[in-house]
């Protein structure tokens, strides 16, 4: 499902996939438009650790946690029933599609929490049936 701009910045009912982020870091006017303009979002908790391990320094971990809190996101934990999902997905799907752990947990999180989302690695998460994806465009 392709959403506007004006859907992705205040339909505040969402999961940023890492990819988001990352782009906002690299300093990406939609990327900063949409996080900024947005009341509250999604993350897992997979996300903020993929973050974390592109950190150099103490400084930059710091600055990640000041903006997720300044953000207002929410951060979504890991439960037995996301583990159970992804571990489906993976079962089901790594040697047809190569699904990578993260996107299993990721993906897993945003369907038991009924949010769509947002991310431009679109092909990561189409195998997924309940996942409702919108679709960001650097």
């Amino acid at each position: 499902m392709k959403a506007t701009a004006k859907d992705l910045r205040f339909n505040s009912k969402k999961l940023l996939d890492t990819d988001v982020l990352i782009w906002y870091m690299k300093g990406n006017d939609n990327a900063y438009r949409i996080i900024e303009d947005s009341k509250r979002f999604f993350i897992s908790v997979i996300t903020y650790m993929e973050l974390v391990q592109g950190m150099r320094n103490k400084t930059e971990l710091n600055s990640l946690r000041r903006a997720i809190h300044a953000w207002n996101a929410k951060m979504l934990y890991i439960s037995e029933d996301i583990s159970v999902k992804a571990m489906f997905f993976v079962e089901q799907h790594y040697v047809s599609h190569a699904i990578h752990l993260a996107d299993a947990l990721i993906g897993a999180t945003a369907i038991l929490h009924g949010l769509p989302i947002l991310t431009a690695n679109d092909k990561h998460y189409k195998i997924f049936k309940d996942l409702q994806i919108r679709k960001f465009r650097p």
